[in-house]
């Protein structure tokens, strides 16, 4: 009836700027208009992150993004915490040696036992990258763990870390080790930056509301489209992610 009446009195410049601006308030529900579907629960669909649905969890989409845009810095002699999968995947012929770290023995995927809040097995001034991703949350005394990584890299090497933001806890690593932090871009500046000077940190991050709500669902990235995963919405960060290069080298800067 109203698109009736509009046509009639309204000439047609005016009729497309009214529905143009309907569509606007038509994406816009009201209290009670949604339809939660599958989504109206209390329980998620899965607790390993989508892991076990068969899909590359949300979190993951936006590390392997990350580790990609500073591919660049993973050369030289790298350590990885856990395995070498990312030291593989985005090192390349960059790469002249590769150590692996793990909080425990019996990892074989592990060359070195490693406690970064101390630096406990780890050399000082050995590397020129360390990818560390989801790690620090499960590190309670996070500030030590911030020097020893600027301690173990030589000068101009570069720590390439990934840090939660929205984000489930990890029950695996709450009951081996620990969770402890979730994280913000603001908090992750402010706990680099006076170890690595401020000028040596680049912090970015990944996630929208919709890429949150997924992944607290336990959904993976194969169920989103592109466009949706790539939204960046600075109030709703999954994932942050930080480059902090320790001065001194060829490199630095």
């Amino acid at each position: 009836m109203l698109r009736r009446l509009v046509r009639a009195v309204l000439p047609e410049r005016f009729r497309r700027k009214i529905f143009r601006a309907r569509r606007w308030f038509v994406r816009l529900p009201g209290v009670g208009a949604l339809r939660f579907a599958t989504l109206r629960r209390t329980l998620p669909l899965s607790r390993t992150f989508g892991c076990d649905r068969g899909g590359l969890p949300v979190d993951r989409h936006y590390i392997e993004q990350f580790l990609a845009g500073t591919s660049r810095d993973i050369r030289g002699r790298v350590l990885e915490i856990g395995d070498d999968r990312y030291t593989r995947a985005f090192g390349g012929s960059g790469v002249t040696a590769s150590d692996v770290a793990h909080a425990e023995e019996g990892n074989p995927d592990a060359n070195l036992v490693a406690d970064l809040a101390s630096g406990r097995g780890l050399t000082p001034d050995a590397y020129d990258c360390v990818i560390l991703t989801q790690t620090l949350h499960c590190i309670f005394d996070i500030h030590a763990a911030v020097r020893t990584l600027h301690g173990v890299l030589r000068p101009g090497g570069v720590a390439l870390v990934t840090l939660p933001g929205i984000s489930q806890i990890s029950r695996y690593d709450l009951e081996h080790w620990g969770d402890y932090w979730r994280f913000t871009s603001l908090a992750a500046e402010k706990l680099f930056a006076p170890v690595f000077g401020p000028q040596r940190v680049t912090v970015c991050s990944y996630g929208n509301v919709l890429a949150a709500t997924a992944f607290l669902y336990g959904l993976t990235c194969n169920e989103l489209r592109r466009r949706e995963l790539d939204a960046r919405d600075p109030d709703y960060e999954v994932i942050i992610g930080v480059r902090a290069q320790k001065g001194g080298g060829a490199r630095d800067g």
